[in-house]
């Protein structure tokens, strides 16, 4: 079992900068790809970024790439997520979740290709 808590969002004018961390429990962490997504009222969840287990690929979607950056540290079980440029579209809830696959080969974009969700973190961009 895995438990993750993401933390790091709060309030922010446009063009500013967040840092997420995403905490994890359970020893799947080290060998699983982590991803971010982000979800806005009234729209789906979507595809942010994600992180191999070791930490040597990233896969961003168009709309933060660029702009953010992901990395992990395995020996605090812990995924950062560096956001920077900020714009309003970038307001959401942002969660971590564990690919299914552990050490997958293949880049997962939807939701459903993950579980272990955290509570969320509330990332507000302000014009």
């Amino acid at each position: 079992q895995v438990q993750l808590v993401e933390s790091g969002g709060g309030l922010v004018q446009a063009g500013g900068s967040l840092r997420l961390s995403c905490a994890a429990s359970g020893r799947t962490f080290s060998t699983s790809n982590v991803g971010w997504f982000r979800q806005a009222p009234g729209k789906e969840r979507e595809f942010v970024v994600a992180i191999t287990w070791d930490g040597f690929s990233t896969y961003y979607a168009d709309s933060v790439k660029g702009r953010f950056a992901i990395s992990r540290d395995n020996a605090k079980n812990t995924v950062y997520l560096q956001m920077n440029s900020l714009k309003p579209e970038d307001t959401a809830v942002y969660y971590c979740g564990i690919d299914k696959i552990r050490r997958s080969a293949i880049w997962h974009i939807l939701p459903r290709d993950y579980d272990y969700w955290g509570q969320g973190t509330q990332v507000t961009v302000s014009s």
